[in-house]
């Protein structure tokens, strides 16, 4: 048995159900509107995903990830990636003629490279 089994049995919280967690606290509040859609961020130990959401139609307006060919390959950190993906998103978002949005961290910590793609998003020209 690994040690994550015996925390699961103890009764601790697994870092996946965490991570739902404060996502759910963070969904109670942000919800995304057609004038101003929300920004959700899904980071992964490899890639990261960004995606504008109307909520009220269920609809993803722009997305951009890193697995995308535009920002794939090289010899780049992740961090460097997430910037690429940022500015990606605002490039895509500004063609959708979307200006403003509300950002979803997803759960995650607003930090390293959360916060490098959405620096470089508003840096590209979208508001939050």
């Amino acid at each position: 048995m690994t040690k994550s089994m015996v925390r699961a049995r103890k009764g601790t919280a697994t870092r996946t159900a965490q991570r739902a967690r404060r996502h759910l606290r963070v969904r109670k509040k942000i919800s995304g509107t057609p004038e101003r859609p929300r920004l959700v961020v899904t980071r992964s130990s490899k890639h990261i995903v960004a995606q504008v959401i109307d909520d009220t139609r269920g609809h993803t307006l722009v997305s951009a990830s890193s697995m995308d060919t535009t920002v794939r390959g090289g010899e780049k950190t992740k961090t460097e990636r997430s910037r690429e993906v940022g500015a990606l998103l605002a490039q895509r978002a500004k063609d959708a003629g979307i200006s403003a949005v509300v950002f979803d961290r997803g759960g995650f910590q607003y930090h390293g490279r959360i916060a490098a793609l959405a620096d470089s998003a508003r840096a590209g020209g979208l508001e939050f």
